[in-house]
C-alpha cells in the first residue's frame, strides 16, 4: 500500500479491478500470461500522483505506464458456494479458487521516485564511527581482576542455594504411604 503522504503513486486498472501502486509494492492481481521473472508493462492507468501534481486520466492517461516484475503465481483461498431448499429436493454444492499472480511495482511512467525529492542513500555510519565504545572510569580495576571477584561471589552463592534442603515431591510421599 502506498504512503499517504506526497509520494510517487499510480492507480491502474488490471483484471477489471483497481490498485494503488507505487515503486516497491507487492500486489497480488488476477492471473497474467507472463514467465516467473519476467517484466510486465501495465498502460491502463487512471490517475498519477507525483508529490503534489496530480495527473487524472479520461478515462486513462495517454502514454503512461507502470513496470512490474511478475515474482510469484498462487492460488486464493478455497471458496464454496451451497444453494439448498428444503422439502424441494434442491441441492447445488459448487465451489472454486481464484488464480493470482504477484507483482512488484518497478517504476511508475518511468520513474523510480518522486520527482521533488532526492535520493537517499542508506544511511551507513561513516568508516570507523560505529557504535562508540566504552571508556573505563577513572580508578576502575582491569576487566580480569572484575571477573574474578564476581565468580568468587557466585560460587558463594552456589554454596547457599546448596544448603537450602530440598522439598520433597507429592509423589515421594505417595509412595511412602
Amino acid at each position: 500500500m502506498p504512503k499517504p503522504d506526497g509520494s510517487l503513486s499510480a492507480v491502474i486498472v488490471s483484471g477489471g479491478k483497481q490498485y494503488r501502486v507505487a515503486p516497491g509494492d507487492k500486489v497480488l492481481v488476477d492471473r497474467l500470461a507472463a514467465e516467473l521473472g519476467s517484466s510486465v508493462k501495465l498502460d491502463r492507468v487512471l490517475l498519477v500522483r507525483d508529490g503534489s501534481d496530480i495527473k487524472v486520466g479520461a478515462p486513462l492517461i495517454e502514454g503512461m505506464d507502470v513496470e512490474a516484475k511478475v515474482i510469484g503465481h498462487s492460488r486464493g483461498p478455497r471458496i464454496e458456494t451451497l444453494r439448498y431448499k428444503s422439502k424441494k429436493r434442491v441441492r447445488v454444492h459448487r465451489g472454486g479458487r481464484a488464480d493470482y499472480t504477484a507483482l512488484e511495482i518497478l517504476a511508475v511512467g518511468g520513474l523510480t521516485v518522486p520527482t521533488g525529492t532526492e535520493i537517499e542513500e542508506e544511511a551507513k555510519p561513516a568508516k570507523g564511527k560505529g557504535r562508540p565504545k566504552r571508556k573505563a572510569k577513572a580508578g576502575a580495576e582491569p576487566v580480569a581482576a572484575a571477573t574474578a571477584e564476581t565468580e568468587t561471589e557466585t560460587e558463594g552463592a552456589a554454596e547457599v542455594v546448596e544448603e537450602k534442603p530440598k522439598r520433597a515431591s507429592r509423589r515421594s510421599k505417595q509412595d511412602k504411604k
